[in-house]
């Protein structure tokens, strides 16, 4: 029985072959090589083999995987986001900056006051005069007859003008105005006969100017900027026959525009407030000190500045005025003021010379924005 049992299990296979479809790669030298085999379960396992042979595995492909960006080194197929530049807020011009109408000015939390900011320049001058006046003289009623003093040509003198923002509204929105804000400011200018020992180098007479006033600012960056609503009192505190002291209201109109630097441009009408006769120290102090000024302003570059100021009486017969033309220099002198010149021709270099025409020429220092 032996003999037949290869037989056998060929036909028992090729009955299975029947019901199982044999796999794609079973050959019949598969089945011949299985039926040499003498042992029954080695042969069934290679017929188990051909029947059902295991697949080939895959072919594994190398697929190049990029590799996650660093945080400090971005891959090349990503652009690196552009660096962060700090811009610098742009300068503030010379009205922005002495009239706050951006209103970044330092505001005090409990008092809310403002920060004393300019006014007029500040600066100390040795000047010379072209001639001094010896003997002041004023129409007044009570003009008193006075000993004439023996002045120097050479002199000092110095101005310190200051203003603080005491109150502000930004969202006024009438007439085009955006903003308001009151400030009171205060100037002082003295002339000191600083080389004249036997006259004990006194000083000569000092103006003292406090004023309240009304600013109303635009948002426009060129054109009108602001228009000022202000009153003014000017005086010397001295007594007759030197007294020299008047009160103005004032309309005051801020122009901007960048032309070859910043040029800035206050253009002022006043009118003074009537005095009884017999108290008016100067009752014909319009007729010099005139009935307006101009004050234009030019920033060539951040290291200096020209001003030059005009005041006239609008006469056409005995027609009266005054000039003056400050440069405050590159030259720096320290880290808080600049070499400063200064030129005057006309009537009023000072408030008891209103009335007298004089020639200066100083040279200094002013001090910048504080």
């Amino acid at each position: 029985m032996s003999r037949h049992l290869p037989y056998l299990t060929c036909l028992t296979v090729a009955l299975c072959g029947l019901v199982t479809p044999v796999q794609a790669g079973a050959t019949e030298a598969d089945f011949l090589r299985c039926a040499a085999l003498h042992d029954a379960p080695e042969r069934l396992r290679c017929y188990d083999a051909a029947a059902h042979p295991t697949p080939p595995a895959p072919a594994v492909r190398e697929v190049q995987v990029p590799a996650a960006p660093s945080a400090a080194a971005p891959s090349a197929t990503e652009s690196a986001p552009p660096p962060v530049v700090a811009i610098p807020a742009a300068a503030r011009s010379y009205l922005t900056r002495v009239w706050n109408l951006d209103g970044r000015g330092d505001n005090d939390d409990i008092t809310r006051a403002g920060r004393l900011r300019p006014h007029h320049q500040s600066y100390l001058l040795l000047r010379r005069s072209s001639h001094v006046n010896n003997l002041p003289y004023t129409p007044a009623p009570v003009h008193q007859a006075i000993n004439a003093s023996q002045l120097d040509l050479t002199e000092a003198k110095f101005q310190f003008s200051f203003k603080s923002e005491i109150m502000d509204t930004h969202d006024l929105n009438w007439l085009g105005f955006d903003n308001l804000h009151v400030w009171a400011a205060y100037t002082q200018q003295s002339n000191w006969q600083a080389l004249n020992a036997p006259s004990s180098s006194a000083f000569r007479e000092t103006n003292y100017e406090p004023e309240i006033i009304a600013s109303f600012a635009t948002r426009n960056n060129d054109g009108l900027k602001l228009v000022n609503l202000g009153f003014n009192h000017q005086s010397n505190g001295q007594s007759l026959p030197l007294s020299r002291s008047w009160n103005r209201v004032y309309l005051q109109g801020g122009w901007e525009w960048d032309v070859y630097g910043k040029f800035s441009l206050l253009a002022r009408s006043w009118w003074r407030v009537p005095e009884s006769p017999l108290k008016d120290d100067n009752p014909d102090i319009l007729n010099y000190l005139g009935r307006g000024d101009i004050v234009a302003h030019w920033e060539p570059s951040s290291q200096q500045s020209v001003t030059l100021l005009m005041r006239n009486n609008l006469s056409r017969t005995k027609n009266r005025g005054f000039i003056q033309l400050d440069w405050a220099t590159p030259f720096m002198l320290g880290k808080m003021g600049k070499t400063h010149v200064q030129i005057t021709e006309g009537y009023g270099e000072s408030l008891v010379d209103y009335n007298f025409h004089q020639n200066t020429i100083g040279i200094g220092v002013s001090f910048r924005d504080w």
